[in-house]
């Protein structure tokens, strides 16, 4: 069943979407409803659907470097501190990081 599917993704669709119409045929005669749901949102945005299997453009680095970033992200959360900023700092500048937002800078 999803055999054809990967077939479609790698090898692309046609331009007439022929092929994605009858996996998606064959599919829904199978019973099983979450498949079917994933059909119909197939269907909702068939156009979309199309270009993304028949274009050779892709924003997978694109989208690579956000997760790598928010992976950091997570794994980093709670943990800032002072004790994390670099040792080159002056003792200046970590009592100017610390004051709180209504004391004045001097």
């Amino acid at each position: 069943m999803f055999s054809g599917l990967s077939r479609l993704v790698i090898d692309g669709a046609d331009e007439d979407a022929g092929a994605l119409a009858e996996w998606i045929t064959a599919v829904r005669s199978f019973d099983l409803p979450y498949v079917h749901s994933f059909t119909r949102g197939l269907d909702k945005d068939k156009a979309a659907v199309i270009a993304g299997l028949t274009q050779p453009y892709s924003n997978g680095p694109t989208e690579g470097h956000v997760n790598r970033i928010k992976m950091t992200k997570r794994q980093m959360y709670g943990r800032a501190g002072l004790d994390l900023l670099p040792q080159t700092r002056s003792p200046y500048q970590l009592r100017n990081i610390t004051r709180s937002a209504t004391e004045p800078l001097v």
